[in-house]
């Protein structure tokens, strides 16, 4: 190998609440000579990453542009009210938007649900994060309406989540851009 080339690498982005796991354990079975570099970044960050070549793909949420991206749906998740668990949602197998109606439900500024009306009565200031918002309902605040994965990634022993029906649902695809489709994007 000459001082101008480098070995071949891939780079995949994701973000909060995908698990990649699945897809490095196969990335390493099928392709063990080229390393697979994992790139966590925020549902906001994830499309500038990509465009920018700071990763070959990424598990992201959807939707994306997809005038420059080719994305592979892989999954839809449930979505959930994080609550204390001493609070009535607790008790219910699942809610709808409507039960929710008297609480405070927090929105984060990082929220990935598309609502057209969000649910509850809105908090006085809107959390930074679904961090924040997740310690804001522990502290008796209010509760947080989020995608499964969110909750699990953000799960607390005083907190507990129901299933939400008929509640926007947050897709999960591996997307990356259409004119950087190569061989190892393929391969993935």
């Amino acid at each position: 190998m000459t001082g101008s080339e480098t070995s071949p690498s891939f780079r995949l982005a994701y973000v909060p609440g995908v698990t990649p796991t699945k897809w490095v354990r196969t990335w390493n079975e099928r392709l063990p000579d080229i390393p697979l570099t994992l790139v966590p970044v925020t549902p906001a960050e994830a499309p500038a990453v990509l465009r920018d070549g700071g990763a070959d793909a990424g598990l992201v949420r959807l939707p994306v542009d997809r005038t420059y991206f080719s994305a592979i749906p892989l999954y839809t998740e449930t979505t959930v009210v994080v609550a204390p668990k001493d609070h009535l949602v607790a008790a219910a197998d699942e809610v709808t938007a409507e039960d929710l109606a008297d609480d405070i439900v927090l929105h984060p500024l990082d929220d990935v649900l598309a609502w057209e009306q969000r649910p509850g009565l809105p908090a006085r200031e809107r959390p930074a994060t679904t961090a924040d918002a997740i310690e804001l309902v522990a502290a008796g605040i209010g509760l947080l309406v989020v995608p499964q994965s969110l909750a699990r990634l953000h799960h607390r022993k005083d907190l507990t989540y129901r299933p939400v029906v008929e509640a926007p649902e947050s897709g999960v695809a591996l997307a990356w851009p259409e004119e950087r489709t190569t061989d190892m994007v393929e391969d993935f």
